[in-house]
């Protein structure tokens, strides 16, 4: 068997991808292992904070397809509410295909191997390295990063992550359009409120169209996907039946858990890390990847808590307010007609909401007195 890598990503999405162009930037033999060909489809908004920028020593904006600066709110399509979004570039739009594809370019300029359609069935410690298998064949690691979305499986059975994943169910629509001829700017997120049962709606700008969605985060799939979409597509000036439907289960926040063993660790969907309100994957997913290649780089150099110290990172800067957002969630989503008036419709709460996709707050900033006033109206 050839010699180890240090590293072996399981998985090239966004945060793979980005955990992997970090470690090859400092010098390490990193192979990345996606089970399929790249670029690929994959059924995501792709909204995500400009603030991720800070994270990377390159310009990510060739990956970008919009810049969106206000965010529309309705409830049925009626009683909008519109935040202007803060700072010059505060939320992206970008297509999954585009951004994975350009991480990975990415790393492989920084001496990264990339081996398209190499699944990993199995993996197993041997000694001091990882042995990785798969129908592809076979390889050694010294370390492993499990980022594999949101249908991962390796994790569990390693004791990472939750054993027990809650998913939200979500219908993505992706758009061919000229925003000459619809109704909305081009620098205007929409999230819809009231035509999904314990869910919402969203619908963001890219080139040439839009990225459609929508999701329920009460356990439940969408009653009626196409009764729902029959209704939004018109309001953006679009046929009732445009768009390609992609159906996916998507795994959100539900607890903190240990996302590292020894010479592993697991990051992205794959760890749980969506937004349990919003559906926020992307930033988790490059934040993850971030801070997984900050700590192996030290634990590869001999620092022996620097895997443990990843876990707790990822709970302080991102755990501990998704739990905050999944509280939320669960008043938000059982009593939405209160929770619009009372969470959306609130003076402060549409730029609180905007601040939170930008990055600039958390959840538990506002968390407490959402939760009051709607459990108070509810009751």
């Amino acid at each position: 068997m050839s010699s180890p890598f240090d590293v072996a990503v399981v998985g090239g999405g966004a945060a793979g991808a980005s955990c992997a162009v970090h470690l090859a930037l400092q010098g390490l033999q990193v192979v990345v292992l996606e089970q399929g060909p790249i670029p690929r489809r994959k059924p995501c908004g792709g909204g995500m904070a400009a603030s991720v920028q800070q994270w990377f020593p390159f310009d990510l904006s060739p990956a970008v397809d919009q810049v969106i600066r206000r965010v529309r709110f309705t409830w049925c399509l009626e009683d909008p509410v519109i935040a202007e979004l803060p700072g010059e570039a505060p939320f992206w739009i970008v297509q999954r295909s585009r951004l994975d594809a350009f991480l990975l370019q990415q790393a492989t300029a920084a001496g990264a191997e990339l081996r398209q359609h190499w699944p990993v069935t199995t993996l197993q410690r041997q000694g001091e390295h990882w042995e990785l298998q798969g129908p592809a064949g076979s390889l050694r690691s010294r370390a492993v990063v499990i980022a594999s979305g949101s249908g991962a499986s390796l994790g569990s059975g390693l004791g990472l992550g939750s054993a027990n994943p809650r998913f939200a169910t979500t219908v993505a629509v992706e758009v061919d359009a000229d925003f000459d001829a619809a109704s909305d700017d081009p620098d205007t997120a929409r999230f819809e409120f009231g035509l999904v049962h314990h869910g919402f709606c969203w619908s963001f700008p890219r080139q040439g169209g839009y990225s459609i969605g929508l999701g329920t985060f009460i356990g439940r799939e969408p009653a009626d996907a196409e009764t729902v979409l029959q209704r939004l597509l018109p309001e953006l000036g679009l046929s009732p039946e445009a768009g390609v439907r992609q159906t996916s289960a998507l795994r959100i926040w539900d607890g903190h858990h240990r996302l590292h063993g020894e010479g592993i660790v697991v990051v992205g969907d794959a760890a749980s890390l969506c937004d349990p309100f919003l559906a926020e994957g992307i930033r988790p997913a490059l934040l993850s990847g971030t801070a997984a290649a900050e700590a192996l780089q030290r634990w590869l150099g001999g620092d022996g808590q620097a895997l443990a110290a990843y876990s707790q990172r990822m709970r302080r800067d991102w755990g501990e307010s998704m739990a905050w957002g999944k509280r939320i969630a669960q008043v938000f989503y059982r009593v939405p007609r209160i929770g619009y008036q009372l969470g959306i419709k609130r003076p402060t709460a549409p730029q609180r909401i905007a601040q939170i996709l930008s990055g600039q707050m958390g959840y538990g900033d506002i968390a407490q007195r959402v939760i009051k006033r709607l459990l108070f109206q509810q009751s």
